[in-house]
């Protein structure tokens, strides 16, 4: 089984590229921080993990992430090899993760209301206005047998108005 799962912060903002058949493809960098402390200098470390997205998760990425979002990606693991152009005698390998699946992993305050940061002039704007929510008094009423199930009192429940602070 070949599966990397990773969530960090993306380095530089991704960028969108095509084949010249017109397959979209996206190549970026993810900072995982390790679990531990550098006993040494106090910091924690992290590591630099190059990903590669095509298609649809390619044109997702690209257009709904940016340099410093959080990021999880579910992928697999690749391994490859080429020649150095200015010395055939040298091999490069690279190791890279191929996206298969991608998720937000930000808080609100670094996504926006709506669950993604949409790029500023791009077209994609924020639609969701955040309502703040009004109590009312919701008169007591007794409970109906309807079918033999009883309700109980509602009046513990408050009616909601927007749902716009609904988290999913």
């Amino acid at each position: 089984m070949n599966k990397v799962i990773l969530m960090g912060r993306l380095t530089a903002d991704p960028e969108l590229r095509q084949t010249q058949s017109g397959i979209s493809s996206c190549r970026f960098t993810v900072a995982v921080n390790r679990r531990f402390v550098d006993k040494n200098s106090g910091e924690r470390q992290a590591d630099f993990i190059t990903c590669v997205a095509w298609r649809q998760q390619a044109e997702f990425i690209s257009r709904y992430f940016k340099k410093g979002s959080m990021i999880c990606i579910e992928g697999n693991l690749r391994t490859g090899s080429y020649t150095d152009r200015n010395h055939s005698d040298v091999t490069h390998y690279t190791t890279e993760v191929f996206v298969d699946n991608v998720e937000f992993t930000g808080s609100k305050s670094e996504t926006g209301t709506s669950g993604y940061s949409a790029p500023s002039g791009n077209g994609y704007s924020n639609n969701y206005q955040s309502a703040p929510v009004q109590q009312q008094a919701v008169p007591q009423q007794p409970a109906q047998n309807n079918d033999n199930m009883a309700y109980g009192n509602l009046g513990d429940f408050e009616e909601i108005l927007s749902d716009g602070d609904v988290p999913f």
